[in-house]
């Protein structure tokens, strides 16, 4: 049965989220419908704002509505501690762990040869550097997820931080091979982070 085309649209770009397939698509298509025009305008006033409202942290990457974001302008946070990660999400992930008090940098990427992606930008590099020189930064822990693309990403950013007279830590035991960090719960990244090992050289 053809469903009405404006359905049909919608299921198309829900299914475009991750993990989302055909019957979960359309199920939340036809959840928006029964809601009423309320729910439907609320909704897409909510995913217009996205891009209108939010913008990346000019200093860290991390998502914010002023410049700069509330965690790199809070007085409190601990400035020689820098947790380096592949995404947004992995940032959020360990940030309500409750479990680190240090500021951030995000990649926004992870190398990955398959997809052409085998070398860091290098405006990224430049950005990520200058944290050092803005901040007394004694230790960068780098977050990457514990699978190929992570220690590619790793293994890169060693390199580009060779010459940065720094602690270099990686988060270590807890965190399962081919994992995410995004899908670790508190103890585990408690574990990940509190385990964590220190690189030479």
């Amino acid at each position: 049965m053809a469903l009405p085309e404006p359905i049909e649209h919608l299921i198309s770009l829900l299914k475009k989220f991750p993990g989302v397939g055909e019957k979960s698509a359309r199920r939340m298509a036809f959840y928006v419908l029964q809601q009423g025009n309320e729910y439907g305008e609320e909704l897409s006033r909510a995913v217009g704002e996205l891009n209108t409202r939010l913008t990346t942290c000019e200093k860290c990457g991390n998502l914010t509505e002023f410049q700069p974001c509330p965690i790199c302008s809070d007085p409190l946070r601990d400035r020689s501690l820098l947790c380096v990660t592949e995404s947004l999400e992995d940032l959020v992930s360990i940030e309500q762990s409750g479990l680190y008090n240090g500021l951030y940098f995000v990649l926004g990427m992870s190398l990955s040869p398959l997809e052409d992606r085998e070398k860091l930008p290098a405006h990224t590099l430049e950005k990520l550097l200058r944290r050092f020189q803005e901040y007394p930064i004694s230790e960068v822990i780098i977050a990457t997820n514990p699978r190929i693309e992570g220690d590619m990403t790793f293994y890169a950013l060693l390199d580009a931080l060779r010459d940065v007279p720094v602690k270099k830590s990686r988060l270590a035991y807890g965190l399962p091979v081919g994992g995410s960090i995004e899908f670790a719960d508190r103890v585990t990244l408690h574990a990940a982070l509190e385990s964590r090992q220190e690189v030479k050289g």
